[in-house]
C-alpha cells in the first residue's frame, strides 16, 4: 500500500487520542472557549489533527486544530500544535486590500502623509533648472523614507520657507515662471480631474438642467488659469451650492448673477378667435334701433308708420 493510500486513514491511535487534543486546547485558549468536539482528519502517516468548537466571541465557525503524531513503531502520542482555524462557516475578515486602493477623498486628515507613486500616471516630470530634486519633493529619498516610517514626524516649516535659489539663475527664473516643480499633471491627470468636476458640477446635473443660463456667464464666476481654465472656473456666490468648488462652465445654478434682469420668456400672442368670450345678444331690439325715430305723431300713425 503506498503512502497517499495509508494517509487517507487516520491512525488509531492519534484518533483515539481525543483527550490529550482537548487539554492541549484548553491550555492554549482561554478557560470556557473549547467546546464539542467535531472530529479529525489524516494530515498523513501517523499524524492526525482534531477539531473543537470555539465558543469564542467574535471568532463564529471557527475550531481549534491539535494535531498529534507518534513515532514509528512507538505507542505514545504527542501534540505537535494547536492553532485556531476557520472552519468552513468561519465568519472572516475581507480580503487585505493594499492602502492605496482603500484610500477615498476626505480620508487624508491633519498631519497624516500621502506618498505619491514615482510612476503616478497623474504626473509627468517637471522643469526645475536643476539637476537635483528639492528636498520637500516627492521623488527626494530622504521625503520618501520619512513617509514610510510609522511614526513619521513632520518636519517645522513649508515649501515656502524653503531656501530661495540664487537670483537670476535658472532655478529662479524657472521659479518665477511657475516651472520650479518636480513633477506636474499628466494629460492623464488632467483629464481624470475634469471627469470628477464634471460629474460633480456638470452640465448634466438636476441643478443646470433647470438654472435659467449657465456659468459663463455668470458674474460670480472666477476664471482659472492653464487647460483647464477653457471649461472650468471657481463659483464665488455664497448662496450657490457650488460655492467655492470647480464647476463647468456649462454648470448653472439659481443664484446666476443677472437671474433677476434677464428678460421674461415672450407671452403668446392673444387667440384670434376667442372661444372662452361670451357676446350678449338681446331679445327684443332697442326702440330706437330702427329707421324711424321713436316719437309718433297723430299724422303719421293715420298713415299706419309706426
Amino acid at each position: 500500500m503506498s503512502a497517499a493510500t495509508r494517509s487517507r486513514t487516520p491512525d488509531r491511535l492519534c484518533a483515539e487520542a481525543v483527550d490529550l487534543a482537548r487539554a492541549a486546547a484548553e491550555e492554549a485558549a482561554a478557560p470556557g472557549v473549547v467546546g464539542e468536539y467535531e472530529g479529525c482528519v489524516s494530515e498523513g502517516d501517523r499524524v492526525v489533527t482534531h477539531f473543537f468548537e470555539c465558543k469564542e466571541l467574535g471568532y463564529r465557525g471557527w475550531r481549534w486544530a491539535v494535531t498529534v503524531a507518534r513515532a514509528s513503531r512507538a505507542r505514545i502520542v504527542t501534540v505537535d500544535e494547536a492553532v485556531l482555524l476557520p472552519g468552513p462557516d468561519a465568519l472572516l475578515a475581507p480580503e487585505w486590500v493594499p492602502w492605496s486602493e482603500r484610500l477615498r477623498p476626505g480620508d487624508l486628515g491633519p498631519g497624516d502623509l500621502l506618498p505619491t507613486d514615482a510612476e503616478d500616471l497623474r504626473l509627468e516630470p517637471g522643469y526645475t533648472g536643476v539637476d537635483e530634486v528639492p528636498p520637500n519633493s516627492v521623488l527626494s529619498g530622504e521625503f520618501a523614507d520619512l513617509a514610510e516610517a510609522e511614526d513619521a514626524e513632520v518636519t517645522p516649516g513649508t515649501p515656502a520657507h524653503q531656501p530661495a535659489p540664487a537670483r537670476g539663475s535658472i532655478a529662479a527664473v524657472a521659479e518665477e515662471l511657475g516651472m520650479g516643480r518636480a513633477r506636474v499633471l499628466s494629460r492623464y491627470g488632467l483629464h481624470s480631474a475634469a471627469d470628477r468636476w464634471e460629474e460633480a458640477f456638470g452640465p448634466k446635473t438636476p441643478m443646470a438642467q433647470a438654472a435659467p443660463a449657465s456659468c459663463v456667464s455668470c458674474g460670480f464666476l472666477v476664471p482659472i488659469g492653464g487647460s483647464l481654465g477653457q471649461a472650468f472656473g471657481i463659483c464665488a456666490n455664497e448662496y450657490s451650492p457650488a460655492d467655492g468648488r470647480v464647476v463647468s462652465l456649462a454648470y448653472g445654478c439659481g443664484g446666476h448673477s443677472e437671474a433677476a434682469v434677464m428678460p421674461k420668456p415672450p407671452r403668446p400672442a392673444p387667440p384670434v378667435i376667442d372661444e372662452t368670450r361670451i357676446d350678449p345678444f338681446p331679445l327684443r331690439p332697442s326702440p330706437d334701433s330702427g329707421s324711424v325715430p321713436a316719437t309718433q305723431d297723430e299724422d303719421s300713425a293715420e298713415l299706419g308708420h309706426s
